[in-house]
């Protein structure tokens, strides 16, 4: 029954932040909104205070793996475009596909193990999962918004 709730709730989630990001795009991108996702998702780390979700080391790194596998696929789907002077995400079909597979993968991965670890264990490993990837991810938007900023401020060579 707890896994089906959790399931539940997993999907509804997935899909609240597959809407969100999508209507992100249609926003200017900003340092603000690039860095506080993952600091906000920082706070989660408390859980681990409880017993009840702590892992193990081997279980961690399993964990920051899925979750870096994970980050590179966002990573390599998020580009930036320039309109009007501003700085917006690009909206591409792929990224809503490929955040819906990456729900569906989860879950998967999540029934697969959920016979063999603890329910606070799991949750603890997959808050590890996501984590290890929306901080690289959000590193690798950053410095790509940098890059797209100095190009804003460069002066054109056809302006001179």
């Amino acid at each position: 029954m707890s896994l089906l709730l959790s399931t539940a709730i997993t999907l509804i989630f997935g899909s609240m932040i597959i809407v969100i990001r999508m209507k992100a795009s249609k926003r200017p991108a900003s340092v603000k909104g690039i860095l506080i996702p993952p600091v906000m998702m920082s706070t989660g780390a408390f859980m681990f205070i409880v017993p009840y979700f702590r892992v193990t080391m081997i279980d961690i790194i399993e964990a920051v793996f899925m979750g870096l596998i994970f980050s590179l696929i966002l990573i390599w789907t998020t580009k930036f475009e320039m309109k009007d002077k501003l700085i917006f995400i690009k909206r591409t079909k792929a990224f809503p596909i490929l955040l819906m597979l990456l729900l569906f993968i989860r879950l998967l991965l999540k029934y697969w193990i959920s016979g063999s670890v603890e329910l606070g264990e799991l949750s603890g490993m997959f808050w590890i999962m996501a984590f290890a990837m929306i901080v690289p991810w959000r590193i690798a938007m950053y410095f790509q918004y940098q890059a797209a900023t100095r190009n804003l401020e460069e002066p054109s060579a056809s302006a001179e």
